[in-house]
């Protein structure tokens, strides 16, 4: 008879964990979904041109599915760009992992930008209206862009050192300003890429970073990077040599 006590007992415990999950998936599921169509409506009418109503509309439920996840627009917004953000970082990271070296790791950025490339204008219109958002609207999400942006360097800044450690060198500069140069190249390639896509392709941002990796490893060789202040005319003429060689031999 306890046994059986028992037995009832676990399965009702049993039921209720079930139902739980259940309840938790379908909840993350509702908030995915909310996510999606957000993302898609902001790339194409903006934020602020986007309603509650409309976000609704398009993922299939109602006000109140929104509000049981998210207070307003604002923290959609917000959730929106951590989501984006940290997926991004979570590829690049599951990328070092999965290299191993540098070119493999060359090698898995490639592919990593032709997926990319496939939602390019998409992507790139969501990013822009987020930070458009922030500038106009919310001046205190601005601190929230900063941060993300800053994550997503601190990784390049890792990838970064790998590749100068499989050269055995040093980083010519510190390796965050390097991080920030290719991050503000990638930025500006995938404008570029939108714009004139006849002009560039899926690997030309890869192709920049190792056409940098080669110009700053010849830099290190040379004793790391010119002292603050010093003016193109002091500079020895050997010291450029380097250089002529990657333009002889890119």
């Amino acid at each position: 008879m306890r046994y059986i006590l028992v037995s009832q007992r676990l399965a009702r415990e049993a039921i209720t964990i079930t139902k739980r999950l259940t309840r938790q998936q379908s909840r993350e599921l509702t908030r995915e979904q909310l996510l999606r169509s957000a993302a898609e409506l902001f790339a194409e009418q903006g934020v602020n041109g986007t309603s509650v109503e409309q976000i609704v509309e398009r993922a299939g439920y109602t006000r109140g599915a929104f509000y049981g996840n998210f207070k307003g627009k604002h923290e959609l917004v917000l959730a929106l760009l951590d989501q984006r953000t940290r997926h991004e970082l979570e590829e690049v990271q599951a990328m070092s992992r999965r290299a191993g070296s540098y070119d493999e790791m060359i090698e898995h950025l490639r592919s990593w930008h032709v997926e990319r490339d496939r939602n390019l204008a998409g992507w790139l219109a969501l990013r822009t209206e987020l930070w458009l958002y922030g500038l106009r609207d919310s001046p205190e999400l601005l601190p929230v862009l900063a941060d993300l942006e800053r994550r997503s360097r601190t990784a390049l800044a890792q990838g970064l050192e790998q590749g100068f450690a499989a050269r055995g060198v040093n980083t010519p500069a510190p390796v965050e300003l390097l991080a920030l140069v290719v991050h503000a190249l990638d930025d500006g390639l995938a404008i570029q890429r939108v714009l004139s896509p006849a002009d560039s392709s899926t690997d030309t941002v890869v192709d920049v970073v190792e056409l940098l990796m080669r110009s700053w490893t010849a830099l290190a060789g040379t004793g790391g990077a010119q002292p603050s202040g010093m003016r193109p005319s002091d500079t020895h003429p050997s010291d450029t040599q380097p250089f002529d060689d990657l333009e002889k031999n890119p």
